[in-house]
């Protein structure tokens, strides 16, 4: 038990890790590094599948919006880690990812694409999510925090290498293909290195897991945080979310950008906001999660506001620093505020509903109306509305989410 779960150090000494939490530490980067490189994948990939399919902003709304629904499938293997337990499903989900991205390369049109990509984003948001729950429940809690930022500063780090490949890769025979084998290539050696993985101690302590319908959370006294918490993540995921996909077809479209100078302030706003997403774990541990909340959400919604209305280079990509420094950084603070309300038999299926399903239901209707609202007034308007969420989201965690910093599990989720 002291090997897997430590206890807590004294107030000016922060808890070793053991043996197995770095080696843990070290495949859980790996997975959330290649999240990263995915996430920014398909955005900076965007103009091109547009050219290569012949789709229209309208059409590649739809073709997002179906992507965006791949929390559904998520869903499902998130929520069964909390029946069979967390290292089969990780290593179902890492394996999956590693297909359906091939897939992707493969793809001969729109729609080949597309079914590919909801299946690889099902498999790597489910991933993503058992990585966190790795997180929350093997590592010690004055240290969640901090793990939680530097696994999302590992994902930030994969963005920054999809960025300076993707034009590379652009340059090839294969195109926007030779993205996704690469993308796949890596993941192939993490399905045997799982194997070191253990199932975490809280889980194998339960006695009994009770197989209950996908709607039983909402049957017990934690229906309430779920749909909280659920509402915090959609009010923020769509802002940070939007922004990223569609800054690049912004700036092409709307600032007279050319590729090269798009990727060029991609990667300076990516390599920029790196040290502060590695930061954003300590951040969390030292002023805790609720002014955390503050910081961050704040400076991710003034973030992209600018982005999306400056005209000089400079300006423009020290505004989409904010907005990549928002969008991952925003990750941490909602995934130990989500993980750490709720007990260990239902975490998962808790995380699975308040995060990937129900929050993530903006990344389904968010592309219809940018698709079709930026074909009458522009992206830049239209991305520009929805900066306001995040305060919102802000203003509830204030209200009605109590602060979790330093505590341990089985206090935190106790009603």
């Amino acid at each position: 038990m002291e090997d897997r779960i430590s206890s807590l150090a004294t107030p000016h000494e922060r808890s070793p890790l053991t043996g197995y939490q770095k080696k843990l530490f070290f495949l859980l980067g790996v997975a959330t590094f290649f999240e990263g490189y995915e996430y920014v994948a398909l955005s900076q990939l965007l103009p091109s599948l547009r050219e290569a399919f012949a789709l229209s902003e309208g059409q590649a709304g739809i073709l997002i919006s179906v992507i965006g629904a791949s929390s559904l499938p998520a869903y499902v293997l998130i929520r069964r880690a909390d029946r069979v337990g967390r290292k089969p499903m990780l290593a179902i989900t890492v394996a999956g990812y590693t297909l359906t991205s091939i897939l992707c390369a493969l793809a001969q049109d729109a729609w080949q694409f597309g079914a590919a990509q909801f299946l690889a984003r099902a498999f790597l948001f489910a991933e993503y999510a058992l990585c966190m729950v790795y997180i929350a429940e093997e590592f010690p809690a004055d240290r969640r925090g901090f793990a939680a930022g530097v696994m999302q500063g590992l994902a930030s780090l994969g963005s920054i290498v999809c960025a300076g490949v993707v034009p590379l890769l652009l340059r090839t025979p294969l195109g926007f293909r030779a993205v996704y084998l690469v993308g796949a290539v890596p993941l192939l050696m993490m399905t045997w290195l799982r194997r070191q993985v253990r199932e975490t101690e809280r889980f194998a302590q339960l006695r009994e897991v009770e197989r209950s319908s996908p709607f039983a959370i909402f049957r017990t006294a934690y229906r309430g945080r779920v749909l909280l918490l659920a509402l915090i993540n959609g009010l923020t995921l769509i802002c940070t979310y939007l922004a990223v996909t569609y800054w690049k077809e912004f700036a092409l479209q709307e600032r007279g950008f050319d590729h090269s100078m798009a990727a060029r302030a991609l990667m300076i706003a990516a390599l920029g906001s790196l040290p502060l997403v590695f930061f954003t774990g300590r951040l969390l541990d030292a002023v805790g999660r609720r002014l955390g909340a503050l910081i961050v959400l704040g400076t991710a919604s003034t973030a992209v506001l600018t982005a999306f209305n400056a005209h000089a280079f400079w300006l423009l990509t020290l505004g989409l620093t904010g907005s990549i420094y928002g969008a991952s950084a925003v990750l941490p603070v909602l995934n130990t505020l989500t993980l750490e309300l709720f007990p260990t038999e239902m975490r998962a299926d808790a995380y699975g509903w308040s995060y990937n399903l129900l929050g993530k239901l903006g990344y389904v209707v968010g592309p219809l109306a940018v698709g079709f609202g930026a074909e009458r007034w522009g992206y830049g308007p239209v991305i520009s509305a929805i900066t306001l969420l995040p305060w919102l989201a802000i203003a509830l965690i204030f209200a009605r989410v109590p602060e979790t910093r330093g505590r341990e599990l089985e206090d935190t989720a106790a009603l």
